[in-house]
């Protein structure tokens, strides 16, 4: 039996980084690709699947007025249709503020991409942006991952972005579509929101921070409170176990030092079998933990 190999980048993914981040010109390194021809405008059509639906009118006005001084600097990348007409698979809106300036051509790349390269690059698009919120691009790389199979390791590796970056992202997409929302209307920040992804009750949580203003460290403060026990009157204070001996101790206290995180050990009497508990005190420190044990 063959073994399947991965997908690797993609067509679509390697595209995008060859075509539109290397330059032409190796006596400049700022030197954008140089286009395959000029497209008279009318003959580009928008990509029906295309994933970003919104496009921010001010920031179009802007880059309008940015190509009526100097033009598309990054070609458009493209790909034949019928009728001698082009469909955009990446630069919907340098196609669209070009037409608010009232060019009558534009440059573009002429690339031969099947419907599921077009999707991948125009989501790896999308992350590309710098005006994503961090919803939009948890889900472009979960998107990635799901369609198409790429990695946290490998989408890093592409797009110059670290891997604990596109975990922390991802992690957000855990919450619920209510607090979610309130991070793409901007309400609440990431940071606040990575703060809320263990606790049992987030949309409670998130509320209370909108309402008081919350820091992001105060809503770390208040996920952790949330998260203990109600302190009881009559519990009795808690003891050392007296199964634990000298040798036990002292292996908590190493496996400690290596992991600067409290580890402690429940060992079975007269038996073999146990248990091993770590605790971590921040999603940093989650996120060292999964990655010294994924080996990376």
């Amino acid at each position: 039996m063959v073994e399947k190999k991965p997908r690797g980048l993609g067509r679509g993914l390697s595209a995008l980084m060859g075509d539109i981040s290397a330059p032409n010109d190796s006596t400049n390194p700022n030197a954008p690709a140089r286009p395959d021809r000029l497209v008279p405008i009318e003959r580009l059509v928008a990509n029906p699947n295309q994933p970003r639906r919104d496009f921010e009118p001010d920031a179009l006005n802007d880059l309008s007025a940015s190509i009526k001084e100097k033009g598309i600097i990054q070609p458009l990348i493209v790909r034949a249709v019928a009728d001698g007409k082009f469909e955009i698979v990446a630069g919907e809106r340098r196609w669209r503020a070009a037409q608010m300036a009232q060019l009558h051509e534009v440059p573009v790349l002429v690339r031969d991409f099947d419907d599921t390269e077009v999707l991948e690059v125009a989501i790896i698009e999308n992350i590309q942006r710098a005006d994503l919120n961090a919803v939009e691009e948890a889900a472009g790389y979960r998107q990635l991952m799901d369609r198409f199979g790429h990695t946290q390791e490998r989408m890093a590796e592409a797009l110059g972005k670290s891997r604990s970056h596109i975990a922390n992202l991802l992690r957000l997409l855990n919450l619920p579509d209510e607090v979610q929302v309130m991070l793409r209307q901007g309400k609440l920040s990431a940071g606040h929101a990575r703060a809320l992804i263990t606790a049992q009750n987030p949309l409670e949580l998130a509320k209370i921070v909108i309402a008081k203003g919350l820091s992001v460290r105060a809503t770390e403060e208040l996920a952790r409170k949330s998260q203990q026990p109600a302190p009881q009157a009559t519990a009795p204070k808690a003891r050392p176990d007296p199964e634990k001996d000298a040798d036990t101790r002292a292996l908590e206290g190493d496996l400690s030092a290596a992991l600067s995180m409290k580890v402690t050990l429940h060992h079975e009497p007269g038996g073999e079998k146990g248990r091993l508990t770590i605790q971590y005190g921040t999603l940093e420190e989650l996120d060292r933990l999964c990655q010294m044990l994924g080996g990376h």
